[in-house]
């Protein structure tokens, strides 16, 4: 979702076949993806934060991060979300990637190699927020601006911050509260839940997507919206938000999940990430194929890689 690689940014700042999906891109059509969601220089930063601490940019620096869970425990459809994406980041970077719920206090996280994770339903808990970043800004070093008051930005929001004891990465959700069981509700929170997923273990970049004629590739991509007034609950944003993107990954997402695994490079945001998937192309569409035939991975694939109309989840 509106992710917050404008975050990191603001802190700082194939053809595969795939069975029922739609007709998929060549070669040329992935590097120019790949460029667009992974070529970028931080140019920007938070006022206030320390510009001496070094940034450095690593799809595979969370591979073996474990995600601990804070405030409300996982829905059932969250839980389904986050197990089939931790079983898909095994199978890809062939480490575990574990599950800590620690309630409340992001105390109970540890100071390990670790994502924190907050799940919420209704308001956004922007107390709970600043806690975090507070925790999170004296076990790192970070050098954030002190007396800022944080504040959730969007409904699903991931924010990377680099410090001098090493990287923090905060994800804050919104998930289905009481009532909010249907088919549409559920696309809504499941896709909003994939997202921040997917880019927070890839470090990929939202990519506008403004030719309504040309058919999606990612999950990156986004039709501009102009929400700011809508209530974040509302019907009218739901749908709107299941309009803009495809609902969960794509076969390129998954390629790229490969690419980031492989690719032998200091960071995965330079012209030598790009180079190596003109070069290995072959191979990492062989071991997308092979990810897109397992069953286990249906909670965060989306087949037909394409939004859904809200109509269709009203039945």
């Amino acid at each position: 979702m509106r992710r917050t690689f404008r975050h990191i940014s603001g802190i700082l700042a194939v053809v595969i076949g795939w069975a029922g999906g739609p007709a998929l891109a060549d070669k040329a059509q992935y590097l120019d993806m790949a460029r667009r969601g992974w070529s970028y220089e931080l140019r920007s930063t938070m006022v206030g934060r320390d510009m001496s601490i070094p940034v450095h940019i690593n799809g595979r620096d969370l591979k073996d991060a474990r995600i601990c869970v804070l405030g409300e425990p996982p829905t059932k459809d969250s839980r389904a979300v986050l197990n089939a994406f931790r079983a898909l980041l095994e199978h890809v970077h062939g480490v575990s990637a574990a599950l800590h719920e620690a309630g409340e206090d992001i105390d109970a996280c540890g100071t390990g190699h670790m994502v924190a994770l907050r799940l919420y339903s209704g308001p956004p808990p922007n107390r709970a927020l600043g806690r975090d970043l507070g925790w999170m800004d004296r076990v790192y070093d970070l050098g954030l601006p002190s007396r800022h008051v944080w504040a959730a930005s969007s409904p699903a929001m991931a924010q990377t911050f680099f410090g001098r004891k090493g990287a923090g990465t905060h994800v804050m959700v919104q998930q289905a509260a009481a009532g909010e069981t249907g088919p549409f509700d559920q696309a809504y929170f499941r896709s909003i839940l994939v997202e921040e997923l997917f880019q927070t273990f890839t470090f990929g970049m939202d990519i506008l997507h403004l030719d309504a004629q040309e058919p999606f590739l990612s999950k990156l991509e986004e039709n501009p919206l102009r929400l700011r007034h809508v209530a974040w609950g509302s019907r009218g944003f739901k749908s709107a938000m299941l309009s803009s993107n495809p609902p969960a990954l794509c076969a390129f997402d998954i390629f790229m999940l490969h690419a980031v695994a492989d690719a032998p490079v200091e960071q995965t945001t330079t012209p030598d990430f790009i180079s190596y998937i003109n070069e290995n192309f072959a191979p990492l569409q062989a071991r997308t194929e092979a990810t897109l035939g397992e069953p286990r991975f249906a909670p965060v694939l989306d087949p037909a890689c394409a939004p859904q109309e809200a109509t269709q989840l009203r039945q």
